[in-house]
């Protein structure tokens, strides 16, 4: 309960910043760069020494793209039945699948599980999450967007060269070479700068707008990535006997509000903007209810 009163704290702090006219507009963007490129890597490097490849770790690689399935599964029939538009459903298939499993992930994961919680988070991350966003987030931009200027390749480059994932292959290359004292201790100063940076971007960040017409689409997206898909991981899971610490981390990964850089390229190519941003931004402002309530049924059930 402290960790997430101190993460309201934070939350709450970005909110009052944006208020503030000391503080500019491009605040959380480099509040967000900084985490992205320093403290996130810091993160991995620290805790990849520390991943087991074991076979309990299978879960972690495999669950988010199972989650894909689902997700679009669901969006598909919501479409169809709905009877949404182009836009809208392409929006849907490209946020509503891709969870934001690092930046929001890593923040919470060591709030309701510790550290202990971080190396199944980076398999999740690293193995699913990231493949998917450059994969499949590719495929849904050329199939959906209309006229912009989407260069795909660059997605893909982005993804392969973004500093998280960098910050693996250089943890796994000096896997088994002790880092020297200082630089575990300069690793351990900047990831420990990780949860303030990211909630407080967040809180600055955080502004719902919602119209009528996006209510439908907006409302039915969030249930299926913030309820019914890390549900049914869990229904999965227990079914299969999974009650561990890395099958929790994953189910937990599972019920991760959409990724912000899948809404910032779902407005840039013109799919629904105002539903894009709405999404991204609600489900952002909805997990804070939504992965403490999921936290509570994982450890109800971890038996």
């Amino acid at each position: 309960m402290e960790k997430f009163l101190l993460i309201s704290f934070f939350v709450g702090t970005g909110v009052l910043f944006r208020r503030l006219p000391a503080f500019p507009k491009e605040t959380a963007q480099a509040l967000n760069m900084f985490a992205l490129y320093v403290a996130l890597p810091a993160v991995i490097l620290l805790k990849v020494p520390q991943i087991s490849f074991t076979p309990d770790m299978i879960l972690p690689a495999t669950l988010p793209w199972t989650m894909l399935l689902l997700s679009v599964a669901m969006v598909w029939c919501g479409s169809r039945l709905l009877h949404w538009e182009k836009p809208v459903t392409g929006v849907l298939l490209l946020i509503v699948p891709i969870g934001n499993t690092a930046f929001m992930g890593v923040p919470m994961i060591k709030t309701f599980f510790g550290d202990q919680g971080i190396p199944p988070l980076i398999i999740y991350d690293q193995l699913g999450t990231m493949p998917i966003f450059a994969i499949y987030g590719s495929a849904v931009l050329a199939l959906y967007s209309s006229g912009a200027k989407i260069k795909i390749m660059k997605i893909v480059e982005r993804a392969v060269l973004f500093p998280p994932t960098l910050a693996l292959i250089a943890g796994l290359v000096f896997r088994s070479t002790p880092y020297p004292n200082f630089v575990m201790n300069s690793l351990e100063a900047l990831s420990e700068m990780l949860i303030p940076l990211v909630m407080t971007a967040i809180g600055f960040q955080l502004k719902v707008r919602l119209s009528p017409r996006i209510l439908h689409p907006l409302l039915y997206g969030l249930t299926v990535k913030l309820a019914a898909a890390p549900l049914i991981a869990l229904l999965a899971c227990r079914l299969l006997g999974l009650h561990d610490l890395t099958a929790n981390v994953a189910i937990f990964e599972a019920g991760m509000p959409p990724m912000v850089t899948a809404g910032a390229l779902a407005m840039a190519a013109g799919l629904a903007p105002e539903l894009a941003a709405a999404t991204v931004s609600l489900g952002m402002l909805l997990s804070f209810l939504s992965l403490p309530a999921l936290y509570w049924i994982i450890d109800s059930t971890s038996f």
